[in-house]
């Protein structure tokens, strides 16, 4: 166990140190069915990566004979919820920290009801990696794809397929061979650049963080090990210089009495003292006139670092605005082709008025088109769909009331990226990615 005196979780503190220095950062969000064994994998990479304290292992090793199981229900290390815990399924979205000596991890355990379809989508939307687990005795289901359809639309660039209770299935090889052999078929038909196929056992620990000598006819990497060397870094754009403003700083103080920096996060590029850059969609110009980190002054900015920007000009910029480089700028622009991830119950039709917010910009959009509607399984484009249902997935025309400041979702994840909002509920009824 870990050193009870020294924790061995990543701290976000740490996290933030971190990623402003070297960026050794990996953020992966689980997938899959329900009872495929998400949370209890989760607690398995805690567990045997001594991640986790003695008492919160000794806690669910109560909690786990108290229920009366012959064995520790290692899920309960990631399942919070009173109502999860009852019902042994993932309902809300559950975030973990820990680290390595190799890497620092941040986990995104995400539901597999269909039902919280919505919560899967808020966890991967920020993964560099989508972990799609199956059941060995199951194979692949609707849901299993489903999920590798959303990832793949997600651009999320690396994706692993677990194949799991390889336990319950004699560490039978052929098994795993079919389920790989069909999900490699289907990932084709998807954009997945980087995918890996490990047979497991969340529950006891094949092939998780040790070797398997359960399946010696395995010979790729254990999970840990492809966790911890999969290369993430040049998955950002940082080319294109974007920084949508957050927040206007004016401290007003006498120390700071001049003090006027715009706050928000780096969304692509690399940004540094001296540069040019236009303020959007006014076009004013200016330079940058320094980078502040916290309470001290930084060399240079990129994703996801949060940064306030100072430029040398009083120019006028609020919440909305977007800084890029002046030869290097999004054209702003008021119609969007994308493709949305629908989230509620009541259906999206052709004029339908919504709010969207996009960056730190938001506006009224009307949904001008439904071209089509996206059937999971097949890929089947049907062109004849007049709405879209709860957890559907089709490609929209939108039309905004003021102009957006956006990339391709291929090439900026942040920038090609929104969430259309019904304006009398406040309720956020889909997410969409600009092609």
């Amino acid at each position: 166990m870990a050193d009870q005196t020294t924790p061995a979780v990543a701290e976000p503190d740490d996290i933030v140190e971190n990623v402003t220095q070297n960026m050794d950062l990996l953020r992966f969000a689980t997938a899959g069915s329900v009872d495929d064994g998400k949370s209890t994998l989760i607690g398995r990479l805690l567990l045997d990566s001594k991640s986790i304290f003695e008492d919160q292992l000794e806690a669910v090793e109560t909690t786990s004979k108290g229920k009366g199981y012959d064995y520790t229900d290692l899920a309960l290390l990631t399942d919070g919820l009173r109502s999860e815990r009852e019902q042994g399924i993932t309902i809300d979205v559950a975030y973990r920290y820990f680290a390595t000596p190799n890497r620092k991890f941040i986990i995104a355990d995400t539901p597999g009801h269909v039902q919280y379809t919505r919560n899967m989508v808020t966890g991967a939307s920020t993964a560099d990696l989508g972990l799609v687990l199956v059941d060995a005795r199951q194979g692949l289901t609707e849901q299993s794809r489903r999920h590798a359809v959303i990832l793949s639309l997600l651009r999320v660039p690396h994706l692993v397929l677990a194949v799991n209770k390889m336990d319950l299935v004699d560490f039978d090889q052929k098994i795993y061979e079919k389920i790989q052999d069909e999900f490699t078929q289907f990932a084709t038909k998807l954009s997945i650049p980087d995918l890996e196929v490990i047979p497991i056992s969340a529950l006891q620990g094949d092939n998780v963080v040790t070797r398997s000598e359960n399946m010696p006819w395995y010979s790729g990497p254990t999970l840990m090990h492809h966790l911890e060397h999969v290369h993430v870094a040049s998955d950002r754009d940082l080319i294109d210089s974007r920084f949508p403003v957050q927040y206007v700083v004016r401290p007003k103080s006498d120390e700071h009495h001049d003090y006027r920096g715009y706050a928000g996060v780096v969304a692509g590029g690399v940004m540094k003292p001296g540069d040019e850059v236009v303020v959007l969609p006014s076009g004013m110009t200016s330079k940058i006139a320094g980078i502040d980190l916290f309470d001290q002054e930084i060399a240079e900015a990129f994703p996801p670092m949060s940064v306030t920007v100072r430029l040398e000009d009083d120019v006028d910029v609020s919440r909305g605005d977007m800084i890029a480089r002046v030869r290097n700028a999004p054209q702003p622009t008021q119609d969007i082709d994308a493709m949305v991830c629908w989230m509620t119950a009541a259906p999206l039709k052709p004029r339908q008025k919504l709010a969207i917010k996009h960056t730190t910009r938001t506006a009224r959009a009307l949904v001008k088109d439904l071209q089509y509607r996206l059937d999971v399984n097949t890929l089947h484009r049907d062109q004849e769909a007049s709405d879209l249902g709860v957890n559907e997935i089709g490609r929209v025309q939108l039309r905004t009331t003021m102009p957006i400041l956006s990339d391709p979702y291929s090439q900026n994840r942040t920038t090609g990226s929104f969430i259309l909002i019904d304006e009398a509920t406040g309720v956020t009824v889909a997410a969409g990615m600009i092609l």
